[in-house]
């Protein structure tokens, strides 16, 4: 048998990783500022990382949802205190797909409509009710395209004002760094008035955060540094009404989370998975949490995010047009596409880097990127401009 062959592939067998650094089986180090599509939020093989999984699964790796899993409980208790949502509540799956697939239908179970609102350039998952909402029509399958998705521009707060006046929009939702899009980030008035006019017609706000969120941006989430999340308590004026989380939540262990708010009622069986929030896939999250807080990777996100988009802006001008993002989570744009560049910081400076769209480079490395690290990229990430340019 043979893989299905849907992804194309760089020839490089990555086999070892510490901290922001991979290893091929050719002994080749590699400095990686892609941080596996942004899930490894920790860095690679963090000491005590290893030491709580490997614990866990020489106990109990996995019993289903029919029994108290203690773990569970502890990391919604830890999560929310660490994000501020500490009122909300957690279900667990395994993937962002999954994530967004359950808070759209948990939107349209609460208000008993079908229409969703999505930003144009969106990624939300390739599930079904997820894709339809991806604003990427070559992974629409037929059986997809239900006509449930009206996409509209980003920003655009009047378009968005019209549609939900209709009356009959069950869920908004909203990537507010878009990360497949090419780093494309939603202003404060947008989000602040989008808040305000779901209020008034009683449709559900979602903040997709599996890529922007989990401290990637300089704070917990990223909508964090958009609405005034203060009084998310009292009536939860200001935040989302549910937040979808993934990648980094478990740097690597597959896990997805949707926080819920008060406002939902939790009804038995309306909801389930079979390995969503097992025990190894808790132990490893509450690791994350661990080294999150105790090493200060959200405060080292946005210092060492600061100092590369400063310095990135310097070399704005020829191959490099523009510069986007915040914290670790930063868009390159090029004024050529963005493969060949991509290729040398690869095989002549080995360097990781991703990609959206035809021209941006995305820089989604691990949180606890250090500046000697972002140093030493600049170095070589002007190298490689340099050679472009003759």
């Amino acid at each position: 048998m043979q893989l299905f062959d849907v992804y194309p592939l760089f020839p490089i067998n990555i086999v070892r990783g510490q901290g922001c650094r991979v290893w091929d089986e050719q002994g080749t180090e590699y400095l990686d500022l892609y941080g596996g599509h942004a899930v490894i939020s920790i860095g690679h093989a963090h000491p005590h990382y290893v030491e709580a999984v490997s614990r866990q699964v020489s106990q109990l790796g996995f019993y289903s949802n029919s029994v108290v899993n203690k773990l569970q409980q502890q990391l919604a208790e830890r999560l929310g205190r660490a994000c501020g949502y500490e009122d909300y509540r957690l279900f667990l799956i395994n993937s962002g797909a999954e994530a967004n697939e359950n808070a759209l239908k948990l939107a349209s179970f609460h208000t008993g409509r079908t229409r969703v609102l999505a930003a144009q350039k969106a990624f939300h998952g390739r599930t079904s009710l997820a894709v339809e909402a991806t604003a990427n029509p070559k992974i629409i399958a037929p059986i997809n395209a239900n006509g449930h998705v009206t996409f509209l521009p980003l920003n655009d707060l009047a378009a968005w004002s019209a549609e939900l006046a209709k009356g009959d929009v069950a869920a908004c939702i909203v990537e507010c760094i878009q990360g497949v899009g090419g780093i494309q980030l939603a202003t404060a008035e947008f989000m602040q008035g989008l808040r305000k006019a779901c209020d008034e017609t009683g449709t559900v706000l979602i903040c997709d955060e599996i890529q922007c969120g989990y401290g990637r941006s300089g704070k917990f989430f990223a909508h964090q540094w958009l609405m005034d999340t203060s009084a998310a308590s009292e009536g939860w004026k200001g935040a989302p009404d549910i937040i979808t989380v993934a990648k980094g939540i478990a740097n690597g262990f597959p896990m997805g989370g949707v926080l819920i708010s008060p406002k939902f009622e939790a009804v038995y069986g309306q909801l389930g998975t079979t390995f969503g929030g097992n025990h190894l896939a808790c132990a490893a999250a509450l690791a994350v949490l661990d080294v999150i807080e105790g090493e200060g990777l959200i405060e080292n996100a946005r210092k060492v995010g600061e100092y590369l988009m400063k310095e990135l802006a310097n070399t704005a001008g020829g191959l490099c047009t523009d510069v986007r993002g915040r914290g670790l989570m930063i868009g390159i744009e090029l004024s050529v596409p963005y493969k060949e560049v991509r290729q040398r910081l690869l095989f002549d400076q080995h360097v990781f880097t991703g990609c959206a769209g035809t021209h941006v480079l995305r820089l989604l490395p691990p949180l606890c990127l250090s500046m000697a690290e972002a140093e030493e990229f600049l170095e070589k990430f002007k190298k490689v401009l340099g050679e472009g340019e003759e």
